[in-house]
């Protein structure tokens, strides 16, 4: 089939796209900002469309002569306005489908009896689904929990409690049933619906081979890895000191953190047999086996996409920003002579990040970090992707990777809480014996805030970045002579 898929830049979207290809399928994608699919192996495979569910008049273009699409978006936070504008987008998605002509759009959902008082999070999520079906397109929608595999946003969050904290203490919520589901399982449903034409029209709860509780989950984590936990449960912890929690104990950001805990207090369990009867050939595995397969994946550093990969950070869900020199812009333009060709500057600045730090004044990078997480930011715990790799749209740290060209250049985007926009770019150029590193910190200041902010740290980003730039140069030349 012509397949569209939305939000190929997300978890999901981005694992989905290879699969519809293997499965013969002709793919294109839709995406606010192209550039941020760099980088992604199946990119030369795809026609991809500049467009936004948000803006109706992008989508006619996307659609046309598509038989199938995907729709994968949708916005988390812990205001009124994220459900609000996934209905916005959904309508505006569905009657764009209709008129061009699609016959099924598939949606992922989420899972919840709709009559239990389910949270606002997955609330809005069942209604996005009948957002999408009053359009008149026959849907296809699949309602999950929790998804399992590296990278992913419930995977990270029961990985990053359970490795760092001997014991903890926890809601109520943690003895409520959950039916986990492995990632791999997720995208087999998915592909195969196009497959099966009785799946049109129908909500299909899908779930991994074992009901469990959170408590389980944290707790199998821990076996598997060798671990010993203690949880101990106690009334008092709400949704919101909850989301606090987990907003200082992992990468995830207290906006996100907040409606995907006010979910766990539901039961999200496969209540029928819909998928069996639909999709017998797909066998859900267990969650231990699905928590063996993303360990395996971190431990070989293949992670295809990340949760951090969706456009979430402390600015908002802004488009990225394209630089260009304007009244206001504050530029702080270094160099640094190597005696190396450019390719090993490249690798040596972007290899920075992550489990290897910063170079200099580390404690410095992870100070910034700890004050953006008391203001709600992103902080610093969200890592790399890849040890070794880096694409366009990849969170590095609070830092989100605006540009790569390899061997030449990395524009990185702040995303921590600052009164203004900020990047930090490397460039390696080429020169008579080596090669020249020029590292750029661009500011643009919002209003006397923004001034103060940059003038009052300007002495210790003077220190930070004149070394870093040094040390860079530094480690390139040492890698070459290795």
């Amino acid at each position: 089939m012509d397949v569209l898929v939305t939000g190929a830049t997300g978890y999901v979207g981005g694992r989905l796209v290879p699969r519809l290809l293997d499965a013969g399928h002709r793919v294109r994608v839709l995406a606010r900002d192209p550039a941020r699919l760099a980088g992604r192996p199946w990119l030369p495979r795809v026609e991809v469309v500049r467009g936004d569910v948000l803006d109706p008049a992008t989508l006619p273009a996307a659609l046309a002569g598509t038989e199938a699409a995907y729709y994968l978006v949708h916005s988390m936070g812990d205001t009124a306005s994220f459900a609000e504008r996934d209905l916005e987008a959904a309508a505006a998605f569905g009657a764009a489908a209709r008129d061009a002509g699609v016959r099924r759009i598939v949606y992922l959902g989420g899972l919840g009896d709709p009559s239990s008082g389910l949270s606002a999070h997955l609330r809005s999520r069942q209604d996005t689904g009948e957002r999408l079906r009053a359009a008149g397109v026959p849907v296809t929608e699949f309602r999950a929990a929790v998804i399992v595999g590296a990278g992913s946003l419930s995977f990270e969050m029961v990985r990053w409690l359970a490795e760092r904290l001997p014991a903890m203490i926890c809601p109520r919520w943690v003895y409520q049933r959950i039916q986990p589901i492995a990632i791999g399982d997720v995208l087999e449903y998915l592909v195969r619906a196009l497959d099966v034409p009785a799946s049109a029209g129908r909500v299909v709860e899908i779930g991994g081979a074992d009901v469990l509780t959170y408590r389980d989950m944290l707790l199998g984590y821990a076996r598997l890895r060798g671990l010993r936990r203690l949880l101990v449960p106690v009334p008092f912890l709400s949704p919101r000191l909850s989301s606090h929690w987990v907003h200082w104990m992992t990468p995830i950001p207290r906006g996100i953190a907040r409606p995907l805990v006010e979910g766990l207090r539901n039961e999200v369990v496969v209540r029928d047999g819909e998928a069996r009867r639909l999709f017998p050939d797909v066998h859900p595995v267990p969650y231990e086996e699905a928590l063996r397969r993303a360990l395996d994946r971190l431990e070989r550093g293949e992670i295809e996409t990340a949760w951090s990969d969706a456009l979430a950070s402390s600015q908002g869900d802004r488009r990225p920003v394209t630089l260009s020199v304007q009244e206001g812009m504050i530029v702080e333009r270094r160099e640094f002579d190597a005696p190396v060709g450019p390719e090993a500057l490249f690798r040596a600045f972007t290899g920075l990040g992550g489990d290897r730090g910063w170079l200099y004044a580390n404690w410095a990078w992870r100070a910034r970090g700890v004050l953006d997480r008391l203001a709600g930011g992103v902080g610093f715990r969200r890592g790399r992707r890849d040890p070794d790799r880096l694409r366009p749209g990849d969170a590095l740290d609070f830092w989100r990777v605006e540009a790569l060209e390899p061997g030449r250049l990395l524009r990185l985007r702040a995303e921590m809480k600052v009164p203004g926009r900020a990047w930090l770019q490397f460039e390696a150029l080429p020169r008579p014996g080596g090669s020249r590193l020029v590292q750029t910190a661009f500011f643009a200041p919002r209003g006397l805030a923004g001034h103060l902010y940059w003038y009052a740290l300007y002495p210790v980003h003077r220190a930070i970045f004149a070394n870093l730039g040094r040390r860079v140069a530094e480690l390139a030349a040492a890698g070459a002579e290795g």
